[in-house]
């Protein structure tokens, strides 16, 4: 989705563990989907010296090799009913290309869109968001159709922070494929699916990583994945969406709402040469990024209704919380354009890292 659609009630974990019921538009609510907001899924993604031939088919060797994620859940999380078909996903990368495969179960495979930088989730689509460095800002997305058409746009911050979507961003050099296991947009038979197969060049990644691309191993990115499904008819022989129903948004890890541009939700992809950190690593920082994003939800509640920004834990009424893996509460500034709250953590190896949001929900590593 490259805008936000609609908006639901969700929890945003609080500082003890505790979730605190937030609507997705920063208001106190009824909450669905507590499983997602603090346990994003991770995946490591291999390097591979294998050659990939981009045909959608993934039958390559390299891919046989490569771990399937976990079957993709509703976005919401998993108190919502589970996806009616699965999908799944597989990552490889090299020094010049980042691998990306999708296999989705679709007994009626159809597209319509056939015009490059269509708005794509208007049709059944596989959808790719990518956030190299875990600002929430800066991020790629790019979507596609069974007919193979593809949509790439850069978001220089998230919608809900007043971001703009550029469509004019390009992505030079990618190879994208669709393969279809029975026939495309011929309502008579059964169709068993369809998968994707995508190579993202890491020169085109590396403009905005603020990173080094290709990564290191070790490296982790923000990635998450996104499978748009609408209901159909079939009416004189034509697939037509069924009317005044919106689409199902089933995603490799939960949102919590109904928003992919929320990027602080997004999964971790760890990238290994296959000679270190081969086994997922937890991220260290993720304690601080969850009591930031905690602070950054009850301001946008408090801006809402007192049309200024709180300047302590108090007026936000989170005083006394107890901020499970900070060395202290989170500490707020006002600034002359919003406000910044900090946090700090310690490394197991006794050093002390501080970390950082902003108003726009900017949240970066300082010092």
């Amino acid at each position: 989705m490259s805008s936000t659609r609609r908006q639901t009630f969700w929890y945003w974990p609080g500082p003890s563990g505790r979730r605190n019921p937030l609507h997705g538009n920063g208001r106190l609510g009824r909450g669905l989907g507590p499983d997602a907001v603090d346990r994003p899924r991770g995946y490591v993604c291999q390097f591979t010296d294998k050659p990939l031939r981009i045909d959608g088919r993934l039958d390559d060797p390299a891919w046989k090799s490569a771990a399937w994620t976990k079957k993709f859940i509703d976005i919401e999380g998993t108190r919502k009913p589970k996806p009616r078909f699965d999908t799944r996903a597989k990552m490889l990368w090299n020094k010049t290309h980042f691998y990306i495969a999708a296999d989705m179960i679709e007994p009626h495979v159809w597209g319509t869109l056939t015009k490059h930088d269509s708005v794509i989730f208007h049709d059944n689509d596989f959808e790719v968001f990518i956030d190299p460095d875990g600002d929430t800002h800066q991020y790629y997305e790019f979507e596609m159709n069974a007919l193979n058409t593809g949509w790439d746009l850069f978001l220089p911050k998230p919608y809900k922070d007043g971001g703009r979507a550029d469509n004019s961003w390009e992505i030079p050099g990618l190879k994208t494929a669709v393969s279809v296991r029975g026939t495309l947009n011929k309502p008579a038979d059964t169709d068993a699916g369809w998968s994707v197969e995508i190579a993202i060049p890491w020169a085109v990644l590396g403009k905005s990583a603020n990173r080094p691309s290709p990564p290191r191993s070790g490296d982790q990115w923000r990635v998450n994945f996104s499978r748009v499904e609408w209901k159909h008819l079939i009416q004189d022989g034509k697939y037509k969406k069924v009317p005044k129903m919106r689409e199902d948004n089933w995603v490799w890890s939960p949102q919590g709402i109904i928003d992919m541009h929320r990027p602080e939700m997004w999964g971790y992809v760890q990238f290994s040469d296959g000679k270190t950190a081969t086994r997922f690593r937890p991220d260290p920082s993720r304690s601080a990024r969850v009591a930031l994003m905690s602070v950054y939800h009850h301001q946008k509640s408090f801006v809402r209704k007192h049309k200024k920004w709180a300047g302590s834990l108090e007026e936000l009424g989170l005083a006394g919380n107890k901020w499970k893996g900070l060395t202290s509460p989170p500490k707020i500034e006002r600034t002359g354009s919003g406000y910044q709250a900090t946090a700090a953590i310690k490394t197991a190896a006794g050093r002390t890292r501080r970390f950082q949001v902003r108003s726009d929900s900017r949240l970066t590593e300082i010092d």
